[in-house]
């Protein structure tokens, strides 16, 4: 398939196309392809890049040929040599005069054999289209729709070649016409059209050269007018379209100097803004193990890749279904609406009137359903339709009564998706979809189909069905009340978007749904196409909150991993009142005001920042940490518990920020990454379990234990070593595949690997701190009864300096050697001054 029916066919399946596999894996992934006979070029998806990416448009300095009112004096010679032509292209962007209905001719070029060697005719009919017709060697075509006559301008091209007299034209880049049989009849072959001749631009020539007539000149503006000796592509006549021209066999191209231009036919040089270019996308050539770019509408193989914890909910939402829904959909409509295999089925193009049936259907079904819990597959199901059906392309002409039915439907299908019953049905696909946002997503998607609704008397639609409902102006609006989506959002779990990757564009995101308003949509469209711009909006809410206002950020785009998030990037607070708040976005998308925000993104700056720091302070951590150790052997210090203890703790610490420092060197490399990080959770893991053994150790020296040095070491040394070492293993055993994050050489937050260090970090900062708070109650106690002993007529104010000072000296000393400054860790999100503070203490330690 072409790219953007690949890229359809995977999402409609619940799976995303290849994605771009890393240098590592490059070899061994054109081995397999080559194993199953798949070659040549295979579709990929970019990490980073937007599925449905907008045309964009570059602007065209060009002359401009303007044809005023119908005369038999204007006229444009074309000044070049015509080779004979076997096969041949015209293309050029026309803007056509709708004030007469008579025949006008585009162009006409003549030989001293034939006059009506090759030309191109129109004219405007009853029902507002222009009507092409090509002549070719005195024979004609049919007059042809080609697009509206609505002043505005338009691209054609026509083409024709000797083999059969095929000939074909395309307006705006889709082929409007195709036939064969353009040429003399007869047992000899059809000649290829003779050189030598004159092209004549904006008349019909009945001599060679000259003798026109007023009522077939053409009347309008043309600009880009280009020949080539053969028949170009679908593509490259797209390519052409966007003012980018194709060089090979051209034999005449637009320019000034190649015209002569009669005196009253004025000449013009504008800034022409073209259509959007032919998109390219990126391809993974097979025996190469390499990449490039080519058109997307070029059909080539694909590849549909699922997550494995994605794979098997599907499988097995498949696998315990009953069908039930699909059955009586499909036996209410008389034929296959809801394929009962979800995997296998093929991707349809609907059309408005198979849509609109089957969502009538559908509708009806969900409404009056005897079980009106849906099951995983029938969620499922339902909304594998609601995605070909947002992805209907209307056809002009179309009944527009249908379209508005259409999108009554489609709304009414989404409110009851969202019912309170259904609650733990999007729980149970949370790996497939990413809740119900991906409703919301698809309900976007359909708004932009009722474009052609809005007429000069008809400016605005509004739908409506219990609490979702869409308003079209020339800005798009649509909102789920806070009934419809928000017990979805909080049942789900969002088991998808705790898998979230951070974001890259700074401010704070939520890696719950925890949405405490209404949702709403909003886009402004311009040609059909959305444009961004700021917006304010109020949203009421039920509890009074400290409310961050948010937008939907749709992972997919960024990493198809990664399920959903919300952001605050762009949004601000702008008065918050008990049951509202009022918000401003920098641009327009889903919006929604939430309850909570647990994780701050930050600026490029801000990370260079916190990165310095960690380096500086752990390259000074290092260097004091490796001169204690060297003095601990040179200095000759007595051997003792605590020694032997200090030592081991130095060894782990100065391992791991050693490690800790130079990680982001290995990030290029997976197998060195991967080695890494395996190292730096033994080595601070290590580094943790000496921190307890010192508590240990404390304790020992604060209560009685009857326990001799000689077995207290041995078990401070499997505590120290062999717990560290028994965490990493099993770790390494269970989890394996998704040890190492992403984007860094570190343990992978974006799944339960992290716990493996966590858990263990907080058990032992837990044990710790309530040994640190024995020993200080120990520590003033006697200093109390000191104070007291040596100083008993001293005055209040020292007794309880000195106290102060006791029960500092402990706090201060112990904190860092009972690793207690991590706890600041859990207030890092809270804002970046805990982010300093954090790095500071613990590079430091």
């Amino acid at each position: 398939l072409d790219w953007w029916r690949a890229d359809r066919y995977c999402e409609q399946h619940f799976a995303q196309l290849l994605l771009e596999p890393q240098d590592s894996e490059q070899a061994s992934l054109s081995q397999l392809l080559q194993s199953h006979h798949i070659g040549g070029s295979v579709w990929l998806h970019e990490r980073g890049s937007v599925l449905h990416r907008p045309k964009w448009r570059r602007d065209h300095i060009v002359p401009v040929l303007v044809f005023g009112d119908k005369t038999n004096t204007k006229y444009v010679k074309v000044l070049s040599d015509f080779p004979a032509l076997p096969a041949i292209t015209a293309c050029a962007h026309l803007q056509w005069d709708t004030r007469t209905q008579e025949i006008a001719t585009i162009f006409s070029y003549a030989v001293p054999a034939f006059i009506n060697e090759f030309q191109l005719r129109g004219f405007v009919d009853e029902e507002g289209f222009v009507r092409f017709a090509l002549i070719v060697h005195g024979h004609h075509s049919p007059y042809l729709p080609v697009f509206r006559a609505d002043r505005q301008w338009h691209h054609f091209c026509v083409t024709w070649q000797q083999d059969n007299g095929t000939w074909a034209m395309y307006a705006d880049g889709k082929r409007r016409a195709s036939a064969s049989g353009l040429c003399a009849a007869g047992p000899s072959a059809p000649q290829a059209i003779y050189g030598q001749g004159t092209l004549i631009i904006g008349q019909d020539q009945d001599s060679l050269g000259g003798t026109f007539r007023e009522k077939e000149s053409f009347s309008g503006n043309i600009t880009d007018l280009h020949i080539w000796q053969k028949v170009l592509s679908t593509e490259q006549v797209e390519r052409v379209r966007s003012c980018w021209v194709v060089e090979q066999d051209l034999v005449f191209g637009w320019s000034s100097n190649a015209l002569e231009v009669e005196s009253t036919v004025q000449e013009v040089t504008t800034q022409f803004l073209c259509p959007g270019p032919v998109e390219e996308c990126r391809v993974f050539e097979v025996g190469s193990s390499g990449f490039s770019y080519t058109p997307c509408l070029q059909p080539l193989p694909f590849i549909c890749r699922y997550r494995k914890d994605a794979y098997w909910q599907l499988k097995k939402a498949q696998q315990e279904s009953s069908h039930s829904l699909t059955s009586r959909v499909n036996m209410l409509a008389e034929r296959t609406v809801i394929p009962e295999n979800i995997f296998t089925s093929d991707v349809q193009d609907m059309n408005l009137s198979v849509a609109l049936g089957a969502l009538d259907v559908l509708a009806t079904v969900l409404r009056e359903g005897e079980t009106p819990v849906l099951e995983s597959s029938d969620l499922l199901a339902v909304l594998q339709l609601l995605k070909q059906v947002s992805d209907v392309e209307v056809q002009e002409g179309e009944e527009l009564e249908m379209l508005e039915q259409l999108g009554q439907y489609y709304v009414e299908v989404t409110e009851l998706i969202l019912e309170e019953q259904n609650v733990q049905t999007w729980s149970s696909v949370s790996q497939v979809i990413r809740g119900p946002m991906t409703v919301v997503e698809l309900c976007d998607r359909m708004v932009s189909h009722l474009a052609p609704l809005l007429t000069a008397g008809r400016t605005k639609i509004t739908i409506q069905h219990g609490n979702i409902g869409l308003h079209r102006l020339t800005v798009k609006n649509m909102w789920f009340g806070y009934g419809s989506l928000q017990r979805c959002l909080s049942g789900a779990g969002s088991t998808a978007a705790l898998q979230a990757a951070a974001a890259s564009d700074g401010g704070e995101k939520s890696l719950s749904t925890s949405v405490g308003t209404a949702v709403i949509s909003s886009a402004l469209l311009s040609d059909y196409q959305e444009i961004s711009t700021s917006v304010r909006y109020r949203l009421q809410h039920r509890v009074r909150w400290e409310p961050p206002c948010v937008f939907s950020v749709s992972l997919l785009y960024v990493s198809p991993d990664a399920g959903g998030m919300w952001s605050t990037s762009g949004c601000s607070v702008v008065t918050s009142l008990l049951d509202s708040t009022a918000c401003f976005c920098n641009h327009t998308t889903n919006f929604a005001v939430l309850l909570q925000v647990y994780e701050m993104q930050r600026t490029t700056k801000e990370e260079l920042t916190l990165q310095t720091l960690t380096f500086i302070g752990c390259g000074v951590s290092f260097c004091a940490l490796t001169v204690t150790f060297i003095l601990f052997l040179a200095v000759g210090v007595p051997k003792s518990e605590r020694m032997t203890v200090h030592k081991n703790l130095i060894f782990a610490l100065a391992a791991a920020e050693a490690l800790l420092m130079f990680s982001e060197l290995a990030k290029t490399n997976q197998v060195m990454c991967f080695t890494v990080t395996a190292c730096l959770h033994l080595f601070f893991m290590a580094a943790f379990s000496w921190m307890l053994v010192e508590g240990l150790l404390l304790w020992s020296k604060v209560v009685a234990v009857n326990m001799s040095e000689d077995r207290r070491m041995k078990f401070y040394y499997v505590t120290g070593w062999g717990l560290p070492v028994l965490i990493v293993g099993v770790t390494l055993a269970t989890s394996f595949n998704k040890y190492v994050a992403d984007d860094h050489c570190w343990l992978n937050v974006q799944t339960n690997v992290i716990w493996a260090f966590v858990g263990p970090v907080l058990f032992i900062l837990a044990v710790n701190t309530f040994v640190l708070c024995r020993v200080v109650m120990v520590t003033v106690s006697s200093a109390r009864r000191r104070s007291k002993m040596l100083t008993p007529n001293s005055s209040l104010e020292n007794q309880i300096g000195v106290q102060i000072w006791a029960t500092a000296k402990p706090v201060l000393v112990l904190l860092p050697v009972l690793g207690l400054t991590w706890v600041c860790g859990v207030l890092v999100h809270l804002s970046i001054v805990w982010a300093y503070v954090f790095i500071v203490l613990n590079s430091l330690q």
